[in-house]
């Protein structure tokens, strides 16, 4: 129970981070195929999968609502070391994703879904460096409607391997919107402003909604994708998740780059692909 939850944790952390996927951290520690699994057969399986996506999910929440402000302040004041400790979780993951493609010839049918993939992360880390406009999401119909549609994507990129739902949002304009709101109803609760809350839970609620119904979508999806091909979708994933790292640094803010920020970095780094070789263990 206890290492779900920090395997969530780390979930979570990934999915605030630009340029970071949370479905890449499920794949470095073993949870992608058991997730998807419990996610499409919730009715069937309602007690077993709960058993597993309770406790990823508190662990993914707190991490969401505990750890944001924290990132929004590593991230503009220790952006090297902190992406650089990204960067070594998802390479740790790399020899689990090795394992399942091992024994499999390599052909060009198989190479094609992994040069797709790895460009896919390459343009959209390029396009998220010009991106980040606050999007408009004062109390309407349409923002309400806009809101659910961008938590339905934002979901369904979290869910992917390699891809990064918080990239995404930044593509869309909701990134900065999203994690402000988040830290605006934090506040409110501890201070019990509850106009606050109200106005900021009224942003959270259908983002929320498009979020879970994204990934129940998504989750069917990649299930038959896997039980059709499941090599190439490992294929796909290998260049999802080696392009990831390059993603990082596009995105990274090298302003304050320095010596000692770089040799940190390296260590951020290795504790990275520790953690990550780590939790990836059954």
């Amino acid at each position: 129970m206890i290492k779900l939850i920090l395997q969530g944790l780390v979930v979570g952390i990934a999915n605030i981070i630009p340029g970071v996927s949370g479905g890449t951290m499920m794949v470095a520690m073993g949870l992608y195929d058991k997730l998807i699994h419990s996610i499409t057969h919730l009715r069937k399986e309602f007690l077993k999968s709960l058993k597993l996506l309770i406790p990823i999910f508190v662990g993914a929440a707190i991490a969401i609502v505990v750890l944001s402000r924290a990132f929004e302040f590593l991230l503009a004041n220790h952006p090297i070391p902190t992406n650089l400790a990204f960067c070594g979780l998802i390479m740790g993951c790399l020899p689990c994703i090795f394992q399942k493609v091992k024994g499999h010839r390599v052909t060009v049918g198989k190479l094609i879904p992994f040069a797709i993939f790895f460009i896919i992360v390459i343009l959209m880390a390029v396009m998220g460096s010009v991106g980040g406009a606050s999007a408009d999401v004062s109390l309407s119909f349409i923002n309400i409607i806009k809101l659910l549609g961008v938590g339905i994507i934002a979901a369904a990129t979290m869910v992917i391997p390699g891809v990064s739902g918080s990239m995404m949002l930044m593509l869309l304009g909701y990134y900065d919107t999203i994690l402000a709101t988040i830290n605006d109803f934090i506040d409110a609760v501890v201070h019990l402003d509850i106009p606050m809350a109200l106005d900021a839970f009224g942003i959270l609620l259908p983002f929320a909604i498009g979020v879970v119904v994204g990934i129940f979508a998504i989750a069917k999806i990649i299930e038959i994708i896997f039980a059709k091909a499941e090599v190439h979708a490992y294929y796909a994933i290998l260049g999802l998740i080696i392009a990831s790292p390059i993603a990082i640094l596009i995105q990274t803010d090298w302003s304050s780059f320095s010596v000692p920020s770089l040799l940190i970095g390296i260590v951020t780094f290795i504790a990275g692909w520790f953690v990550a070789s780590k939790l990836g263990k059954e």
